[in-house]
């Protein structure tokens, strides 16, 4: 039940957006290319962030780099 506060965890670390060219997903709506976020929680293929949305999202690590 990690979802339930997520926005109150301690930040893991921070990352840089490099791009927003998603293959498949629209982005760039919710990131911008050289904006630096937090990293909530991270698993092997993702980075889950507070996004432009003021929500947190999980979105892959190829749009990122890490600081």
């Amino acid at each position: 039940m990690i979802h339930l506060n997520w926005k109150n965890r301690q930040v893991i670390k921070q990352i840089e957006c490099v791009h927003t060219d998603a293959k498949k997903f629209i982005v760039n709506k919710k990131l911008t290319p050289g904006k630096k976020y937090n990293v909530i929680n991270e698993t092997d293929e993702f980075y889950f962030i507070i996004d432009n949305s003021d929500r947190v999202g999980g979105f892959l690590k190829e749009y990122f780099k890490e600081i």
